[in-house]
């Protein structure tokens, strides 16, 4: 099976994606350190020179080249359900999980990570929480239609493999 986290940037997607794959004993991958990895250059880089559009299109296609791989947990970038009907695929192909966070916990995680996040970077002049807020909003559509909410405040990942399991039973079962 493959296991997709979803949610806002600083969710805790990436900290949690490990301790996850290491609990199921499944490879982990992290889609923004895929995309770094392979075309050998920062995402704030690319950003910066080639812009959002290009970097959704190449982010599409990384997603896409996992599509055959199984027992993996891949923890996406923040944006990667908002495009390209990535959300729909990823749901076709796999389990979402979402990790829901308030803008606060966003705020607080950003904050203190000191990773370069470039959309971050773009709203970290005027009102952050505000921006991170309405930003967030414009995304609930998507992370939404995961199959399995979570409190990215405090996962558990004892109940989280449960529903793992009864996750994939049904899905089995079919």
């Amino acid at each position: 099976m493959k296991i997709y986290l979803v949610g806002y940037m600083g969710s805790g997607k990436s900290t949690l994606g490990y301790s996850l794959a290491v609990s199921l004993n499944y490879q982990h991958i992290d889609l923004d350190i895929e995309f770094e990895t392979k075309y050998k250059i920062s995402i704030s880089d690319f950003f910066r020179k080639y812009g959002e559009p290009a970097f959704r299109e190449l982010e599409h296609k990384l997603l896409a080249d996992f599509s055959n791989v199984t027992d993996l947990v891949i923890s996406t970038g923040g944006g990667t359900p908002c495009f390209h009907q990535n959300m729909d695929f990823m749901n076709r192909t796999g389990l979402t999980i979402y990790l829901k966070a308030s803008p606060e916990l966003v705020l607080q995680r950003i904050q203190a990570s000191g990773r370069k996040r470039p959309l971050f970077q773009l709203m970290q002049n005027n009102e952050p929480l505000q921006k991170i807020t309405d930003h967030l909003q414009s995304r609930l559509a998507y992370y939404e239609q995961a199959g399995i909410c979570i409190d990215a405040a405090n996962p558990n990942i004892a109940e989280l493999k449960r529903l793992i399991l009864q996750y994939s039973e049904k899905f089995n079962g079919l």
